[in-house]
């Protein structure tokens, strides 16, 4: 009966063949035009962010710096609007704040207000230093310049311009709702980098030591690589098996971080032994971009020796390798060595004192990384499009194209060695998205694009479950598919710029992750034209041709269309429509029947060739419910549908339209309403035959009352149109079970034992092993059912087995800090220790209490991270995930299969079910209670690795044409550190020392 229900759809169509035309999706032609339209796309972001860099470095360099500037009204209103407390009150008081007011905007998602833009300053930034005044001056003259970019591109989103100092300015006005709206992708940081601490440290230096380090991993991005090391006599990578320097990626960053934290003191601290294990780590890696910024970041709370016979062995006198000295926690010893380690060598001394210290001097390396680039002027003019993040502002995934902003300014005779920022404008991956072919491909064609890192731009499994605006959405293409011998080739190809076309064999995971099917695949790429990403299409054959409708007939448009209204639903079935945007004015709903009524209104009020609607997706909508309204006169009410076992009927369609008949079986209904989002559809169309679904398993099916359950069974409409091939539909039907196993019941209970030539009938206590009353196993996977049995069909090569990981996964709720609002990384005291006078003569009572008198006189010290305070509550986190799915193999026809366990052994037959995804399998009882065999299961486990060395991804990153602005002889390099940065008043510390010996001399005053 469902044949029959596929031949008529495929003689409507033939009937119906004036009505549409089928045409050719041509891959390279696809592939070509796309690209160009992304590469027009990004190229207009491009001069858009030309322009607004050289008007910043024009308006500050025309602006005269005033020591006493005053903060001018419109940016005072701004910040009195934008950036408030937990209370509500305004961090810059001023009584002349005045409101504004904000109109939504569809394109930046968000209330907005485009007459004024906002400025974001971040919490630990002091907002009325006479830098941050002047700068607030000069940036408010951008506010023009963002005007006019907008007037002359109205395409463009937020256009930010972010500071050296912490500023963000950016426009349209909005309210700032997150912190880091962006991640400023600093053109700076482009380093080889090679970290390493004085493995000698102890106590709170130490754990001050490993926050800055982490920090500092933080500043390195994707096009980074990195090692870091410990060193006491000897030196040690903290990761053993990173004997190289690494990606900086977040996998890898994660595992330094893991290794950081776990780090013990020992030994005493040998700078030469540390300086050489650098050096030969810089100087030996094959590392793509070899030839960029290399520099070495040295951790340590003192020591005497400056290691000179090593720098002049390995540095000097071209110095290509920067080093940068830090020195941790409070100390007394002479710092005259780590300076001169840094003025020697092209780097820079800084001074992490405390725990408020670090973010700040753990970034201020950027601006000597900087230097070169700033005096190579135009030439170091190169836009740079970051990683894929969340906006934090509402635009969902979006990428940024950033450009350095210099100062031009003049001191005396030499030239400005600083960058002003990075100016920066948003691209949604929704606008990209929209100059995809996305309903021409069919649901299992689609488009991707790859950063030079193997990163995807675009890719239908780039769906992060988890908003984190601190971290970029950073997906391999390989851990987005199912990797194989030949993506990884295409993925070499596509990173080195290179076009291609391959057809191939691959595995594909369904949309409900609950199986796999081998499929055939072309593959073609092309790079995008003038930047640095490369695009790729996906067809499988049945997707080279596409339905275009041609109903010029406006009464036929009219008659189509009736068969949507709901009061046609009691007769011909419930219709659900994909929620596309048929239309601009079209107000979208998670609801169907509300987007139903929403689009019926709408197309009440307009044709469907109207301008302002996309014609192919509404005259194959309208096309669609025709042929479909065609099926349900012809047949589906002709047939009586218990006389078959049938609960339901129904049709899907490429256009859009999901029949469900009869009308009540609309109810119990769980499919998507967009067919190219439903596993059903899209496995139909890549098997052959009929595909069984049982449902989902949960409480509902588990324990059935009155609703029986239902078996989905659906088949491809497979049609062939002159010489060209296609699938537009799948039809399909849901099985009443109960009748279904009264039929097994009739088979089974004609069973004849071809041994004993006599009867048998199947019962809980025959030798059948199917129970025919039992049906709460329904929808489970079969090794948690009988796992003895489904080890005998995995082990006879009945099923193959694949493993995957899940970079996308949602872990369980991490669970809360004890640390409260104290720094990170310090131990805080429970009531009960306060209150014992032994924890107060303890070492580590004077340690926290040395720290804490520090902090009084640095204050900075009591700063805390906005991550801290976040990190109290539990929540859901992201984490990787490993899957497994069983997918059949080449069997086709039967097997008797003889099982041995421990004390006994049993006979099983199993055959493949012709034309179906169905094994039938008929097997004897074990007459013995154990049998030993692997556990085979289907359940998701996060991925808990004891040896880190195992989870290194796949790297393969190609040489990239990149220009490298590193050491120019007119650098200036006298500006590298003196430690005055942080210098308390003698007098409290004096007085806060002699507070403390008073406490410790009269414990029980």
């Amino acid at each position: 009966n469902m044949a029959a229900g596929a031949t008529a759809r495929i003689k409507i169509y033939n009937e119906k063949r004036n009505q549409f035309a089928v045409e050719r999706n041509t891959p390279k032609q696809l592939v070509e035009k796309v690209s160009g339209d992304i590469a027009k796309l990004l190229n207009r972001k491009r001069k858009a962010l030309e322009r607004l860099a050289r008007e910043a470095e024009d308006i500050q360099r025309e602006h005269p710096w005033q020591d006493g500037i005053k903060v001018r009204s419109t940016v005072t209103i701004l910040l009195n609007l934008l950036n408030h407390d937990d209370d509500g009150e305004n961090l810059l008081q001023n009584p002349n704040s005045l409101s504004l007011e904000f109109v939504d905007d569809p394109n930046f998602k968000n209330k907005v207000n485009y007459s004024y833009t906002a400025v974001q300053i971040p919490t630990d930034i002091y907002k009325g230093s006479p830098t941050i005044l002047n700068e607030l001056n000069w940036t408010q003259s951008l506010e023009r310049v963002f005007i006019e970019n907008s007037r002359e591109d109205p395409s463009l989103r937020w256009q930010v311009f972010g500071s050296a100092t912490g500023v963000t300015r950016y426009y349209p006005a909005t309210k700032w709702r997150a912190p880091n709206k962006i991640d400023l992708y600093d053109v700076r940081r482009r380093p080889l980098a090679l970290i390493f601490l004085s493995g000698s440290v102890s106590g709170l230096t130490l754990k001050l030591m490993k926050t800055s380090v982490i920090e500092m991993l933080d500043t390195l991005s994707d096009d980074d690589y990195v090692n870091v090391a410990r060193f006491n006599e000897k030196a040690y990578a903290v990761v053993p098996c990173f004997t190289t320097l690494v990606q900086a990626n977040i996998k890898n960053k994660k595992i330094f971080k893991e290794a950081v934290m776990n780090m013990q003191a020992k030994g005493t601290t040998d700078y030469k032994t540390g300086f050489q294990f650098a050096f030969d780590q810089l100087l030996n890696t094959n590392a793509p971009r070899a030839n960029c910024n290399k520099m070495i970041m040295m951790f340590t709370d003192g020591g005497e020796d400056r290691a000179q016979d090593i720098f002049e062995k390995y540095n000097w006198p071209n110095k290509t390798v920067r080093v940068f000295t830090f020195s941790v926690g409070q100390h007394n010893y002479d710092v005259t060595p780590l300076q001169w380690i840094a003025c020697a060598n092209k780097g820079y001394y800084f001074e992490i004192p405390s725990i408020g210290a670090i973010r700040i001097n753990t970034q201020e390396y950027l601006d000597v990384l900087g230097r070169p680039m700033v005096l190579a002027g135009e030439r170091a003019k190169q836009v740079q499009w970051t990683n894929v993040y969340q906006d934090a502002l509402g635009l969902g995934l979006v990428i940024t194209g950033t450009m350095p902003v210099f100062n031009l300014t003049t001191d005396g005779d030499s030239k400005n060695q600083l960058i002003l920022g990075v100016m920066g404008v948003d691209i949604a991956l929704s606008e990209i998205k929209e100059l995809t072919p996305r309903y021409k491909l069919g649901a299992n064609g689609y488009t991707f694009a790859i950063d030079p890192n193997g990163y995807v731009l675009l890719h239908p499994n780039l769906q992060p479950k988890i908003i984190n605006f601190r971290e970029p959405v950073t997906l391999d293409f390989l851990d987005a598919e199912l990797p194989d011998r030949n993506k990884e080739e295409i993925r070499r190809q596509m990173i080195d710029g290179k076009a291609g076309q391959r057809r191939i064999k691959t595995l594909v995971k369904s949309v409900d992750e609950r199986y796999i099917d081998e499929v055939q695949r072309t593959y073609i790429w092309s790079p995008v034209e003038g930047t640095d990403y490369s695009l790729g299409l996906v067809l499988p054959s049945y997707s080279e041709n596409h339905i275009k409708a041609n109903l010029s007939d406006q009464i036929l448009q009219v008659q189509y269309f009736e068969s949507l209204l709901p009061n046609t639903f009691e007769s011909e079935g419930h219709v659900f429509i994909a929620p596309r945007e048929y239309c601009k004015d079209l107000e979208l709903s998670n609801n169907n029947t509300e987007f139903l009524l929403n689009f019926i209104a709408l197309m009440e009020k307009v044709t469907p060739d109207s301008k302002q609607c996309d014609n192919f997706l509404l005259h194959n909508l309208i096309l669609d419910t025709g042929i479909i309204k065609e099926l349900v006169d012809k047949v589906w009410k002709n047939k009586d549908l218990n006389t078959y076992g049938f609960m339901t009927v129904f049709a899907a369609t490429d256009g859009g339209i999901t029949r469900v008949f009869p009308k009540r079986a609309s109810d119990t209904w769980e499919e998507n309403p967009e067919p190219f989002n439903a596993s059903f559809y899209r496995r139909s169309l890549d098997n052959k035959g009929y595909i069984f679904r049982a449902p989902y398993p949960n409480d509902d099916i588990l324990n059935p009352e009155n609703d029986t359950i239902g078996i989905l069974v659906s088949t491809a409409v497979d049609v062939t149109i002159g010489s060209r091939n296609l699938k537009p539909a799948v039809v399909g039907v849901k099985l009443d079970l109960e009748a279904w196993t009264d039929k097994f019941k009739i088979l089974a209970s004609n069973h004849t034992n071809s041994n004993r030539q006599s009867s048998q009938t199947c019962g809980p206590t025959s030798g059948c092993e199917m129970d025919c009353e039992a049906n709460s196993d329904i929808g489970m996977f079969f090794g948690e059912v009988d796992a003895t049995l489904f080890y005998a069909l995995y082990n006879n090569s009945f099923y193959k087995r694949k493993q995957s990981y899940d970079y996308q996964s949602v872990c369980d709720p991490v669970p809360s800090s004890n640390t409260g609002a104290a720094p990170r990384g310090v131990f805080v005291p429970t009531i009960a220790d306060v209150l014992n006078v032994a924890w107060w003569t303890s070492a580590a009572a004077w340690s926290l209490l040395q720290q804490m008198l520090y902090g009084f006189a640095y204050q900075s010290w009591f700063m805390t991270d906005e991550v801290d305070a976040e990190g109290m509550e539990s929540r859901e986190s992201s984490c990787v995930t490993v899957q497994t799915q069983f997918y059949f193999s080449n069997i086709s026809s039967s097997y008797n299969i003889l099982q041995d366990c421990d004390n006994c052994s049993r006979l099983i037959h199993a055959r493949r079910i012709n034309n179906t995804n169905l094994l039938f399998v008929v097997a004897e009882k074990l007459s013995c209670d154990s049998c030993e065999i692997e556990k085979l299961s289907q359940v998701e486990t996060e991925c808990i690795l004891t040896h880190k060395c195992a989870f290194l991804a796949l790297v393969l990153i190609s040489e990239i044409m990149i220009h490298i602005f590193l050491f120019l002889f007119q650098e200036n390099t006298s500006d590298c550190g003196r430690g005055h940065s942080f210098r308390p008043s003698p007098l409290t510390l004096l007085l806060l020392q002699l507070l403390l010996l008073c406490v410790l001399a009269h414990p029980s005053v």
